[in-house]
């Protein structure tokens, strides 16, 4: 699958204010300020940047980018755009500004965070660092329930040592991801918002980790599931995330979050009902047990996208997040925008990354009815 093209959801999103209704900012309102930000964003052009660029423009705020210009180029063509490169330490780009708040949405080594950090720390207010919840570990490593103060991942200082690029620091993502954390506090001390999102989705993922869901349902037909039904499922709309960080940086909130959904409890069938609601074609859900899957070598979260097994799942809480404002949109909004963004920007492209093939789905649904009749 290509990336999206600069008529795509992104771009279209970035010049069109009467664009449709999928495109619109966030659940939090556009709201005036005394005093609007100067915002630096490291990165801005790729999945979440967009949607928090608009959602900080919308509410008056001015933003300038940092980044290559490989990711989308010409997206936010209206906006002032500086180049550089982490990887190669280039950010002369970003020495002698000033900026009242730094969004840090590319940080995944802590010399890059570091580096960065130094450049504003006696300038600006306020250093948002996107982190992720793989700080806790790997599925099936963690406790069932995991708050802000759980234990994070560790990477010795040899071993990290030995990965100098963002691509190869991604072998051991969820603890560099901490490290980075850990260098915007030492440099800025009391002035980081560290947030922890988990599954990001919605209009725009190209990743299709959740995408895959509402378009499978919208083809019809059986369409195979992963029990058990009841399993719990968290993962946020890019939207709400990004909202919620603009109001971070308005309301100088700091500290470290976890910024996953919903309020209360969510279930496999409860999501899956969502998808299937977004669109009017037959569909017919098809539960086989994880046992069944895991007996196939059905992968979780890739070739059967969002399910986790119930040995892995963990319950990320939010309570300190919605605290400070962190709001839900309906779950059904979710599956419908991204739906009409999937059918929009990719039409009947196959996915490639995720989800299973038609003649296997095929194949594992009548395997699985063979075995109930037993």
């Amino acid at each position: 699958m290509t990336a999206p093209t600069r008529r795509s959801f992104l771009a279209a999103a970035a010049a069109a204010a009467t664009a449709t209704p999928w495109l619109r900012p966030g659940a939090h309102p556009a709201r005036p300020r005394s005093q609007p930000l100067k915002i630096l964003v490291l990165g801005g052009t790729g999945f979440l940047g967009p949607h928090f660029v608009r959602q900080a423009l919308a509410n008056g705020h001015t933003v300038t980018l940092f980044n290559r210009g490989r990711t989308n180029p010409g997206l936010f063509d209206d906006l002032e755009q500086l180049r550089g490169d982490r990887d190669k330490h280039d950010l002369e780009a970003l020495k002698g500004r000033e900026f009242d708040a730094i969004v840090d949405t590319s940080g995944y080594l802590p010399d890059h965070v570091r580096e960065t950090a130094e450049i504003f720390k006696d300038t600006a207010a306020h250093y948002q660092f996107i982190s992720t919840i793989s700080v806790y570990g790997a599925f099936g490593g963690r406790p069932a329930e995991l708050d802000e103060n759980g234990e994070t991942a560790k990477i010795s200082d040899e071993e990290a040592a030995k990965y100098t690029t963002i691509r190869a620091s991604r072998r051991h993502y969820g603890a560099f991801k901490a490290r980075c954390e850990a260098a915007a506090e030492a440099v800025m001390p009391g002035r980081v918002s560290n947030i922890r999102p988990g599954l990001i989705v919605g209009p725009g993922d190209v990743s299709d980790r959740f995408t895959w869901w509402p378009v499978r349902m919208d083809r019809g037909g059986e369409v195979l599931c992963p029990g058990d039904r009841d399993g719990h499922v968290q993962f946020i709309d890019v939207r709400d995330l990004a909202s919620w960080m603009v109001h971070v940086l308005e309301q100088n909130v700091t500290g470290v979050y976890n910024a996953n959904g919903f309020h209360g409890r969510v279930s496999m069938i409860e999501m899956l009902s969502a998808c299937k609601c977004a669109t009017s074609t037959p569909v017919e859900m098809v539960w086989a047990s994880e046992e069944f899957l895991q007996a196939e070598g059905v992968r979780p979260y890739m070739q059967m996208p969002v399910w986790i097994p119930r040995e892995g799942r963990s319950m990320i809480q939010n309570a300190k997040a919605v605290a400070q404002g962190l709001t839900f949109r309906p779950i059904g909004d979710t599956a419908r925008d991204t739906l009409a963004w999937a059918k929009a920007e990719r039409g009947a492209a196959p996915f490639e990354r995720t989800g299973l093939a038609p003649e296997r789905e095929r194949e594992l649904i009548a395997k699985w009815r063979s075995q109930e009749k037993r």
